[in-house]
């Protein structure tokens, strides 16, 4: 069933993203139907981690500073130490997650990509969760944080680690698809 047929769905990234927390959710969206984008600084390819180690380049779709809110459905933010920590004091980045936010659109979040919503100034009061890491930055950036798979607070959906990627998927199609 193609829940998100004629969705099309944005994924910020930089160098340095955990591949599976781009990997799995794309290919989850995909299969609902959507159609993804990947937006980055990079302009031709961007270079992903597994663990410790670099892995794959992923091609970039869309350069971020061509990169048009209103093109889009929803935004997915994939994690890992380096990609949120570039990407976070990068200021078209973060008027881009404004953007979503701004017109109602569902932004989801896993891992360290919840440090991208702090500095967008959109996590005060919200109940999220993340990877244990970065906890006490969301909290101390007001956000209720919770210890658990996935939250989704007022169309914001965050999730743990990878091994939280399949109920993490679910929740993204669902939100997605609304």
């Amino acid at each position: 069933m193609e829940k998100l047929k004629n969705k099309r769905i944005a994924i910020l990234v930089a160098d340095g993203f955990e591949e599976i927390e781009l990997s799995s959710p794309k290919e989850a969206l995909e299969l609902a139907g959507a159609k993804t984008d990947v937006i980055s600084p990079s302009k031709t390819k961007v270079r992903s981690k597994n663990g410790d180690e670099w892995s794959k380049d992923y091609p970039v779709d869309i350069d971020l500073q061509n990169a048009e809110e209103n093109k889009y459905d929803a935004l997915l933010l994939p994690g890992g130490v380096i990609n949120p920590d570039k990407l976070r004091t990068n200021k078209t980045a973060t008027a881009l997650i404004n953007a979503f936010w701004e017109r109602g659109k569902p932004i989801a979040a896993i891992c360290h990509g919840p440090q991208l919503l702090i500095n967008a100034d959109l996590v005060r009061d919200k109940k999220m969760t993340s990877v244990e890491a970065i906890k006490i930055d969301l909290i101390n950036a007001g956000a209720k944080w919770e210890d658990a798979e996935v939250v989704i607070d007022d169309g914001l959906i965050t999730s743990r680690t990878p091994e939280d990627l399949p109920a993490f998927n679910k929740a993204i199609v669902r939100a997605f698809s609304k």
